[in-house]
């Protein structure tokens, strides 16, 4: 309970630096856009996040541990994967997080190999989620054309519909690669934890109970957004690229 406590202020006071911030620099200067775009980023969040824990929750049970079923988190039902936190800081900030699936590692057959694996299904589901958006993307630039060429309307559904799919690529992009970072609570430090066999060494201890904060500190000086920004541009391209879609629009 203290430690969740602990997190939980940690989380408050990062996000009221971060919203003061994003009004010192005139992010929220023209409200009607914001909102507009907060809007076209609903979809690919509720998603993204559902998707995510859903997964971690589903290869759990698979792999032998009920805990999840038990808890109800074997369901795609948004409301049952949705953290506030992690859903004010993907909406305010650009990137963020859910609920955590709780899981009993005593319960899986093999435990390393689980562990890892219910790792790693979160952020193999939001790239799977990525090239699914990106199919999609390019299914109606195919059939309705692209509404971001020269001379096409700056308005309309076409240009919100693609908008917000070209949106949901962008977000799922960002879970997975946040969620990669080796620092918990994320999952990219149980995914090292496990590949390297680190559970009984002080690293693993140190880092575990200081990981929020390593996290704030690495939040609050821009070092995870200059990780972010690069990194979902590359795979972005990349996905682009493969399914022949123009980087411009």
């Amino acid at each position: 309970m203290q430690r969740r406590s602990t997190i939980n202020i940690t989380l408050v006071i990062f996000l009221a630096l971060l919203l003061l911030h994003g009004i010192r620099s005139g992010e929220f200067s023209d409200p009607k856009h914001w909102f507009i775009k907060t809007l076209m980023l609903l979809p690919g969040i509720i998603i993204g996040i559902a998707f995510h824990e859903y997964a971690h929750a589903l290869f759990a049970s698979k792999l032998g541990d009920p805990t999840p079923k038990f808890q109800g988190r074997v369901t795609l039902n948004p409301i049952a994967h949705i953290e506030p936190f992690g859903f004010i800081a993907l909406i305010f900030c650009g990137f963020g997080w859910g609920k955590p699936v709780m899981i009993n590692p005593n319960n899986f057959r093999k435990r390393r190999r689980d562990e890892l694996i219910v790792g790693l299904s979160g952020v193999v589901m939001n790239l799977v989620l990525a090239v699914v958006f990106t199919a999609l993307l390019k299914f109606l630039l195919s059939t309705m054309g692209s509404a971001f060429s020269i001379g096409s309307p700056s308005a309309g559904l076409r240009y919100y519909l693609q908008l917000m799919v070209i949106y949901a690529v962008q977000i799922n992009l960002v879970l997975m690669i946040f969620n990669l970072i080796p620092v918990p609570p994320l999952d990219g430090f149980g995914i090292i934890i496990e590949i390297f066999n680190l559970k009984n060494t002080q690293f693993y201890r140190v880092v575990y109970e200081y990981g929020q904060w390593i996290l704030l500190i690495l939040l609050l000086f821009g070092i995870v957004g200059r990780i972010l920004q690069p990194a979902v541009s590359i795979c972005m391209n990349l996905l682009f690229n493969i399914f022949g879609i123009p980087v411009y629009i």
